[in-house]
């Protein structure tokens, strides 16, 4: 087997002991939903996918099983066959409605507290670790807010950035953080329930954090991160306060 990249560690690193099958399809549910991985690609082979997951083959493939019978994968024959993923998971609107009038202000401002320690440190580390294959993706990723076609795609590449800068930190822990950040809220920045969400600005943002990386200004990228990190939560807020007021409105009448 190839090695595999620090990457593709993120998605196949070794599971909990229980409930494995159920681990491998949260894991790589998750993972297309967070743009690391796309539709129209293909899986590693059936028996790299057990020993980055260590699994026995058994298990793996009843999560394969699942995946297909929820149409996330599907899985052909021939010498140009294995396992594509051929959905991409969407969080209904109702589900995210729900989150908002759910979720308090406070546990919102307790999210971005803890993405504002990890962006934060995840950019300070980049700056001092980042090789130049590293800026030319981050880059690349920086600018994909602004041409996304549609706000779903928006959440993707926004949240593929955010991940590939913890990446590029070198730091397995942070990237854990990032994507279970990014799994929580941000699918929900991008939400078209109430105001719309910036990605001109975000992409702009973006690539001022590569710059500061790129040239090693580790007390700029941080800033930056911070900034970042305040400005999408207080959207968090201001579309929590939208959708309650509409309920309220709504109940009154």
């Amino acid at each position: 087997m190839e090695t595999p990249t620090s990457f593709q560690l993120q998605i196949y690193r070794s599971l909990p002991e229980v409930e494995r099958a159920d681990a491998i399809v949260n894991r790589i549910t998750k993972a297309i939903a967070l743009g690391m991985l796309k539709v129209g690609e293909r899986l590693p082979t059936e028996a790299a996918l057990s020993e980055m997951f260590g699994v026995a083959g058994a298990t793996l493939r009843e999560a394969l099983a699942d995946l297909r019978e929820q149409g996330i994968v599907e899985t052909r024959r021939g010498r140009s066959g294995g396992t594509f993923i051929v959905k991409q998971p969407s969080t209904p609107d109702g589900a995210m409605r729900a989150w908002f009038l759910a979720t308090s202000i406070a546990e919102i401002r307790d999210i971005g507290d803890e993405h504002s320690a990890i962006a934060a440190a995840a950019a300070r580390l980049a700056c001092e670790r980042a090789e130049a294959h590293d800026i030319e993706r981050l880059q690349d990723l920086a600018r994909g807010t602004a041409l996304a076609p549609s706000p779903e795609v928006c959440a993707r590449a926004d949240s593929r950035f955010h991940i590939e800068v913890a990446v590029t930190a070198q730091s397995p822990r942070l990237t854990n953080a990032e994507i279970r950040l990014q799994a929580e809220t941000g699918h929900l920045l991008w939400a078209p329930l109430a105001t719309k969400f910036d990605p001109e600005r975000a992409a702009a943002e973006h690539l001022a954090l590569v710059r500061a990386i790129a040239e090693d200004r580790s007390s700029e990228a941080q800033q930056l991160a911070l900034d970042h990190i305040r400005r999408n939560v207080h959207h968090l807020i201001d579309t929590k306060l939208t959708l309650g007021y509409a309920e309220e409105k709504q109940e009154g009448k």
